[in-house]
């Protein structure tokens, strides 16, 4: 296709994707990310992945996206806002991140992914290998996003966009169709230090997280009990931690999101610590089917609150 064509085709999809509630979406083409293989042999050498292990296989996988789509040509990535300045009407009720409010943004985005696939089928009038990912496979999300001019990697890791800050979802499209591809934008950190200076855990080193301290893989992903050197270092997060995006002076730019799907379930956020406390696994459901919490599961999620109190 001529430059006018792909230019063209380019704008179409990113109308599409704000049609259909995405709030950014970059293209960049799709090939193997060398400048990213020592980084992340780096990190898993060092165990920052924990328990982890499943980080460790795939390496290759993560680093080409043509070896997920064989033939794939770009990769789509688009961002979907889920910020909501709402937390626990309790000050000493345990706090979960606000990305798990609601609906499970795996199946939120991902339709809203495969409608944006179906738009791109009928527009250029073939069928398109491709594949959608939130979240969801070995791919370098925040890195393919940062390529494609969507923002940068903060130093807590996170992708930042200067208009609007961190708080989105990440998406990606990866297919064998040509368009016209984004450059990255320039790192906005500079001396700033927030993010590392408030993380209670000293998870973050610039540009680095060591996932074994992070409070989020302690209240989700570890399957052990937490360690208990870590007990009062917690800040009563029970479910995730937002507090490097809390601190993030960028994040001053953030909109509310607008999704009813990812509004908190109805008096969720009344819940007191003894609600927490008091929690049975028929209560868990209820107030937790279809959402992030359900990633821990009621044993987890309980002793967890067990160990805040």
């Amino acid at each position: 296709m001529n430059p006018i064509a792909l230019e063209q085709r380019s704008e179409n999809l990113k109308r599409k994707a704000r049609e259909l509630g995405f709030s950014f979406c970059g293209i960049s083409a799709a090939r193997r990310l060398d400048e990213e293989e020592d980084h992340l042999n780096n990190w898993l050498q060092a165990g920052h992945h924990g328990t982890m292990l499943w980080m460790e296989k795939h390496f290759e996988m993560r680093l080409d996206p043509r070896q997920l789509v064989p033939g794939a040509k770009s990769v789509v990535s688009l961002l979907y806002n889920y910020h909501n300045p709402e937390g626990p009407v309790h000050n000493e009720a345990p706090k979960v991140a606000t990305y798990a409010y609601g609906r499970d943004y795996h199946k939120v985005v991902k339709k809203k992914l495969l409608h944006l696939l179906r738009y791109l089928e009928e527009e250029t009038g073939t069928e398109i290998s491709a594949r959608a990912f939130v979240d969801s496979a070995p791919v370098m999300e925040r890195q393919w996003a940062a390529l494609s001019g969507l923002g940068w990697t903060g130093k807590n890791t996170l992708l930042i966009n200067k208009n609007q800050g961190s708080w989105f979802f990440l998406a990606e499209l990866i297919l064998d169709l040509d368009f016209e591809y984004d450059g990255p934008v320039k790192d906005h950190c500079g001396t700033c230090t927030a993010c590392i200076d408030a993380c209670p855990t000293d998870a973050i080193t610039p540009y680095q997280v060591a996932a074994e301290k992070c409070i989020s893989y302690l209240t989700i992903e570890l399957k052990e009990s937490i360690p208990a050197e870590f007990r009062n270092k917690m800040e009563n997060w029970v479910f995730g931690c937002d507090i490097c995006q809390e601190v993030c002076p960028w994040n001053r730019f953030s909109r509310t999101h607008s999704d009813p799907d990812l509004f908190p379930r109805s008096g969720f956020l009344n819940w007191e610590g003894k609600d927490w406390q008091e929690m049975d696994e028929k209560t868990f459901e209820k107030m937790f089917h279809g959402t992030p919490l359900k990633r821990a599961g009621y044993r987890k999620v309980r002793e967890t609150a067990k160990f805040l109190s």
